[in-house]
């Protein structure tokens, strides 16, 4: 069942979502080479706690930490680690955010040092796959048009979608209805309606876009071990458009 959400939910949506946002600006300028995700990890317990809130995520069926650190060809939920950050990887920081009991989710993709021009460009796609399923994000449309476009637009650059993870609507608990694939067919799916909130957060891959579990039971890599990127947001569905709760603008 999917739960719509009431404007003043929505409201404290998005001063979590704002704080997650201000987090993650917070946290870049710490990703250069000789860093680590532990560090990342330790900053982003420490700012949450700092400003009244907590990581949701930490204990989330047994997950031990505030935020998923997945590295170059990994895709999702990577553990934080203590090994250094070298110029040329890629990283995204995920995390899901509790201020007041009000939840929001958004993972980002940073740069180390130096990276190739073929990995500047899986980022660029990336983040503009997320904003063409925005885009698509009106009282109206189907989640299928969201799906769709990311995919129509991914493909079309020569990279791959996955289709192991998706977005998810987000409310009381993390993982709420309706799923949002990154793939799909248009005018299929779920109808969005004002009250609707959930996340986008197409995981890009420069090769193919099967995915591999590891042993740990939650981090995912690619099966070929090209690089993987992610943008995610925390969308509202209002009588606007989509208002996007995590922005971080």
């Amino acid at each position: 069942m999917i739960v719509l959400k009431s404007e003043r939910e929505i409201q404290a949506m998005h001063e979590s979502g704002k704080l997650l946002a201000s987090c993650h600006k917070a946290l870049s300028k710490l990703i250069v080479p000789g860093a680590t995700t532990w560090e990342i990890e330790e900053f982003v317990e420490d700012y949450l706690k700092k400003h009244g809130a907590k990581p949701e995520q930490k204990g989330y069926k047994g997950y031990e930490y505030a935020t998923c650190a997945s590295i170059n060809e990994e895709i999702c939920h990577g553990f934080p680690r203590k090994s250094a950050l070298k110029s040329g990887d890629i990283v995204t920081i995920d995390m899901v955010v509790n201020y007041n009991g009000a939840l929001s989710d958004s993972a980002w993709t940073y740069s180390v040092g130096k990276v190739t021009k073929e990995t500047e460009r899986l980022l660029h796609v990336t983040k503009e796959a997320l904003y063409k399923g925005i885009e698509q994000s009106v009282a109206g449309n189907r989640i299928g048009d969201i799906g769709h476009a990311i995919q129509t637009y991914a493909e079309g650059e020569g990279f791959s979608v996955v289709r192991d993870f998706i977005g998810h609507g987000i409310g009381a608990s993390i993982h709420e209805s309706p799923e949002v694939p990154h793939y799909g067919l248009p005018n299929k799916g779920a109808r969005l309606k004002e009250g609707m909130v959930f996340t986008i957060e197409p995981m890009i891959n420069a090769g193919t876009y099967k995915a591999v579990r590891h042993a740990n039971g939650w981090t995912a890599s690619t099966a070929d071990n090209k690089y993987s990127a992610q943008y995610e947001h925390t969308i509202a569905i209002t009588k606007n458009g989509p208002l996007i709760l995590t922005d971080q603008d």
